[in-house]
């Protein structure tokens, strides 16, 4: 009983049956795949709006900060630091929108800014997204004049120098056409496998002596040939001017 009970528990996969079974629906796979890929292409070219980013750079070290001294280098670093808190505060991005007149919240301007600073080195990069090439250069060259001023104003600090103002002339950075294209392909790939293996592994349908043996753990006594007049239940007997002959003979397992 505890043999059966484990049989009914498990689930045996033959790899090469299964191989097999995914190499006979490879058509459905493909037409998947080509399906997935379009429909993310299609998504990504006509439904999505291009993302645009600009970036503005503000140079942290201070005219009265050397650069002759470990101390003085380390002084740098850590103004970046407190510097990315105050350019992306509340008081510098509401200005902004002021100053820009721009249909934003707070929040919503926050989302699209990104500050970075680069290992070993006092650049503050602020890097803009919007779907308007000009709005997100407008946005980043006023966040660091903004936030340079305010700077000067509220920590006591010589401004930080603007050493780069935006560009309005690069490409869309998203969508990723090309990459969505190939995930779509991939998924749509993946989806058909996966009702391929799933249809495998609850198929328990019994057709030959190895599945009665494999499905049920019961073991073939014997066979039964299987006259294929059986189908209809009748035998019509020879037409007339013909010999009858004898049906060939199917196997059906007991």
């Amino acid at each position: 009983m505890e043999n059966r009970a484990e049989l009914d528990n498990e689930i045996e996969i033959d790899l090469k049956e299964l191989f097999l079974e995914l190499l006979a629906f490879w058509k459905l796979i493909l037409l998947a795949l080509v399906l997935g890929a379009v429909i993310a292409y299609s998504v990504s070219k006509f439904l999505m709006v291009p993302q645009y980013e600009s970036t503005a750079e503000l140079y942290v070290l201070s005219k009265s900060t050397s650069i002759t001294s470990l101390a003085d280098i380390q002084t740098g670093t850590s103004l970046t630091n407190d510097y990315m808190v105050v350019v992306e505060g509340r008081p510098v991005l509401e200005q902004v929108i002021a100053n820009l007149g721009l249909d934003e919240t707070y929040k919503s301007l926050e989302d699209k800014v990104t500050l970075e600073n680069p290992s070993n080195s006092r650049i503050l990069m602020i890097t803009v997204r919007d779907e308007n090439p000009l709005t997100a250069k407008a946005i980043a060259d006023e966040i660091a004049k903004v936030g340079s001023n305010f700077i000067s104003l509220k920590m006591d600090q010589d401004p930080p120098t603007i050493i780069q103002n935006g560009y309005a002339d690069g490409e869309p950075v998203s969508p990723s056409v090309f990459k969505n294209t190939a995930l779509g392909g991939i998924v749509g790939a993946f989806l058909a496998m996966a009702v391929v293996v799933l249809s495998y592994l609850f198929n328990d349908t019994i057709m030959t002596a190895e599945d009665v043996e494999k499905k049920l753990g019961l073991n073939v006594l014997g066979t039964l040939p299987l006259e294929e007049a059986e189908d209809d239940g009748e035998d019509k007997g020879p037409k007339k001017g013909q010999k009858k002959t004898r049906k060939s003979a199917k196997k059906k397992s007991l």
